[in-house]
């Protein structure tokens, strides 16, 4: 599969149906124009890579919504060179966001056939994270802790302490909480023990499970 100039016009429409749906950060807009999101999907669900839907990718697992990528990305509020955990590699789309926006990123899957093919994947488009991890998104990365932000691509029933415990003073977790549907939720961390926590309406997620892998 290739990327052509139908499939970058067709990137152009969906930065503009995202922005229409409230993204203002530009260097994110920027992020769905430049990533070949075809790609990252099987080659029969090409003809809706551009739509703002999140499709099947394979060990019951998504290829997120783009606005979903794209919201809980500007919530992250990322500088250049920020040091950001991504818990569910998934397909990769997440992840190729976050280093277009200049981020480290170091990303977990437990899912080991995604983990496999999303390892070999990344670098053959040029993303290159500083780690993959085939491991528990609950535990979080604690040798590699303090995050400016940690990012959780996946439906958390609850706040796993230890995400929080990770990030530094001033650094964001933005999270999808709840069972069937999920909140997203940002919290910042204020001080060593205080957090602020900011609701941002319902999303859906396939669920984080934990010590499954």
């Amino acid at each position: 599969m290739k990327d052509t100039f139908k499939h970058k016009g067709m990137r152009n429409q969906l930065a503009q149906v995202v922005a229409g749906k409230g993204i203002t950060n530009s260097n994110v807009l920027e992020g769905i124009r430049n990533i070949p999101r075809h790609l990252f999907m099987d080659s029969s669900f090409e003809a809706h890579a551009y739509q703002d839907k999140a499709f099947p990718i394979g060990a019951d697992q998504t290829i997120s919504q783009p606005f979903t990528v794209a919201f809980q990305t500007q919530l992250l509020e990322l500088t250049k060179g920020a040091k950001i955990l991504e818990i569910g590699t998934g397909s990769g789309y997440q992840t190729a966001m976050l280093l277009e926006l200049g981020a480290k990123v170091y990303s977990i899957e437990r899912q080991k056939e995604l983990f496999k093919r999303t390892s070999l994947f990344l670098p053959k488009l040029g993303y290159r994270p500083k780690r993959l991890i085939f491991g528990d998104g609950y535990k979080g990365l604690p040798e590699e802790a303090p995050f400016d932000g940690i990012v959780v691509t996946a439906g958390a029933p609850f706040v796993p302490k230890p995400l929080l415990a990770q990030l530094k003073i001033g650094g964001k977790l933005v999270i999808p909480v709840g069972d069937k549907s999920q909140i997203m939720t940002l919290f910042v961390r204020t001080s060593e023990k205080e957090f602020t926590k900011k609701e941002f309406g319902e999303f859906r997620f396939v669920p984080m499970l934990e010590n499954k892998n």
